[in-house]
């Protein structure tokens, strides 16, 4: 019984919620019903939910409120995470979005940082994904009469083909020349191969010889190395290249001595080689997987005891994959964006070829089915350091409401004590105390507060700073709450109440905190609600302009202040378009609420 009770008072508080918002299905009363007498508070709801304009400010910002606060435990953010290749990537879930005319025809796929390149087994060219490398850079603007192609590859930024008379194109980025074709190259009528790498390219032909043209300066590659004429296949990391010869030997293709070229000791016959930015791996003729080179925490060394024998390999950003004997796939490594997570639909399914590249995976099935699996894209894309938007959205709003809401506590509390003492006491009190309010309000805020975070926010850490932004935001924002609260106090004091307390010896400072202030709370809290938006403004200019909470720890701010020049605001609308969406329509509910609750607790304001 008790438990139906519940339910229904719950259902009837949520009825009457949207009720008051949107005005629909609202109950008529009788005469003597709307005559009834009601208490303060009950008619400060009732008046507050009769405002539709302030249900629906209050709804929008409890939502935001509610994501702000819940959200970072589901979306983590990690202040040390950069990305370069993922640098101003558009919103969107677009980066395997494999065109239904490609399934069951999959000729090759290679894998760009944002985009995907692939070749039918009629030689048709496809691409999809965020194809814009830079503002005035495009990979979807291919070069005309290529004819049939039979070879793709995707570098970081650029794309290499080769057609089916073996000639070589070349399109995207060519800063570092590594598009610019040498007529030595043009000239070979014998290539199989076309590698894109970082700022790279290299050519392999069918009598085993590599050529190389591009940023020499960032890639470990030497031109004449000694195993020229015997090389089957070439795999790059991010600066160095990596070769197969024909008779199964891993060998490394640069000048100098290091965690490239010291590779593990007995490996036997090499199947099989692979590239992550950092590291090597090779397959042996056992299906035993060898891995070195930078081998940091992202996992990449950490290879699994697989029960079968893994017969290819392909390497990603910072993971690698693998296909087994019996069609099983295997993946491991770095998986901040599940590409090390091999679905059930791959799982359960027999993969005769398998496409690894940046943060995506194309597993082809014995049917010709491309199934795939890792990074999607972006909901609202991602910043100058390859930060995802929203992730920092969310993060970055928590911290700037915690900001807010201690500064308005600061504030408050501070404004309400000297407001009430002064308004109580009145005499040499009052007038010291407003000497005080007006030279703290004779300050200018902005400027005042730039100097002070100036002074010593070099001296202090990240979360020093955010300490004394709160405390800066609460220290210079009570001078009007305190005029406010002196205001009430003194046409409280005079009343019957206080006298009263006074004649049975209550102690002043019991009149004025547990007699007055309670009669004047509901103008404390429309004050507080009210600042509370412009705290929130206040950061946000203040991380804006550079003097608030600094870099990485997000805020709407300082999201902001990474925006405020003209390339960005041009080339990269995502990058400031939902942050000031988001604070805009924040402030703006808080200020509804705000009126709302004005107007309800002080119906005759609406006159005025």
């Amino acid at each position: 019984m008790d438990n139906n009770n519940t339910s229904k008072k719950r259902r009837s508080f949520f009825r009457l919620l949207l009720i008051k918002a949107f005005g629909a299905g609202k109950k008529k009363l009788s005469v003597l019903e709307e005559e009834q007498m009601q208490g303060p508070v009950k008619t400060i709801i009732k008046n507050f939910l009769s405002n539709r304009l302030s249900m629906i400010g209050l709804i929008v910002f409890f939502l935001i409120f509610a994501t702000v606060i819940i959200g970072p435990f589901f979306v983590k953010l990690d202040l040390a995470y950069t990305e370069t290749s993922q640098q101003n990537v558009a919103p969107g879930f677009d980066f395997m979005s494999v065109p239904s005319s490609l399934q069951g025809k999959v000729g090759e796929i290679s894998v760009g940082p944002t985009f995907t390149v692939a070749v039918s087994d009629s030689g048709q060219l496809y691409m999809w994904g965020k194809t814009r490398i830079t503002s005035v850079v495009n990979v979807k603007y291919v070069p005309s009469g290529m004819g049939k192609i039979v070879k793709i590859s995707a570098g970081y930024d650029h794309v290499l083909a080769l057609n089916a008379d073996g000639k070589v194109f070349a399109w995207g980025s060519d800063r570092q020349k590594q598009c610019d074709i040498p007529d030595k190259v043009n000239q070979l009528t014998d290539i199989v191969d076309v590698i894109a790498g970082y700022q790279c390219s290299i050519i392999l032909t069918a009598d085993g010889h590599t050529y190389f043209f591009g940023n020499e300066a960032n890639n470990d590659y030497m031109g004449g190395h000694k195993y020229q004429g015997q090389i089957a296949k070439v795999v790059t990391t991010s600066d160095a290249v990596l070769g197969l010869t024909k008779d199964g030997t891993a060998v490394y293709l640069g000048k100098q001595t290091g965690i490239y070229s010291k590779m593990p000791e007995n490996m036997g016959t090499i199947v099989d080689i692979a590239a992550t930015a950092s590291t090597m791996a090779a397959v042996n003729s056992d299906g035993k997987v060898f891995v070195w080179g930078n081998l940091s925490e992202r996992g990449e060394g950490k290879v699994p005891d697989f029960k079968g024998k893994v017969v290819a390999i392909q390497g990603g950003r910072y993971h690698y994959t693998g296909v087994m004997e019996d069609g099983k796939t295997v993946a491991w490594g770095y998986n901040n964006f599940k590409q090390s997570t091999i679905p059930a639909s791959v799982k359960n399914a027999k993969v005769t070829k398998i496409y690894t590249g940046f943060y995506q995976n194309y597993a082809i099935t014995d049917s010709g089915k491309v199934l795939t699996w890792g990074l999607k894209g972006y909901l609202m894309g991602t910043d100058d350091l390859g930060r995802d938007i929203f992730n920092r959205l969310i993060n970055g709003g928590k911290m700037s409401m915690t900001i807010g809401a201690i500064a308005v506590i600061i504030s408050t509390i501070i404004g309400v004590i000297i407001g009430g003492v002064s308004g109580f006491f009145g005499g040499k009190i009052d007038i010291i105390l407003q000497r005080v309010v007006e030279i703290i309000s004779g300050l200018p805020f902005l400027p005042f507060a730039m100097i002070l975070s100036a002074l010593l926010g070099n001296t202090l850490t990240s979360n020093q700073r955010i300490y004394l932004m709160m405390i800066i935001l609460g220290l210079l924002q009570w001078p009007s709450l305190s005029r406010l609260v002196r205001a009430q106090v003194l046409s409280e004091r005079e009343k019957e109440f206080v006298t009263a307390a006074r004649a049975v010896g209550v102690k002043q400072f019991s009149i004025v905190f547990k007699h007055i202030l309670p009669n004047v709370i509901s103008v404390i809290i429309v004050t507080a609600t009210l600042d509370f938006a412009t705290c929130m403004l206040t950061e946000a200019t203040l991380s804006y302009l550079g003097f608030g909470v600094p870099a990485p720890q997000p805020t709407w701010g300082n999201m902001l202040y990474g925006s405020n020049n003209s390339i960005v605001i041009q080339n990269y609308w995502w990058r400031w378009v939902f942050t000031s969406i988001v604070l805009g329509i924040c402030v703006i509910c808080i200020n509804l609420t705000g009126d709302g609750l004005r107007d309800a607790i002080d119906p005759k304001s609406q006159e005025r």
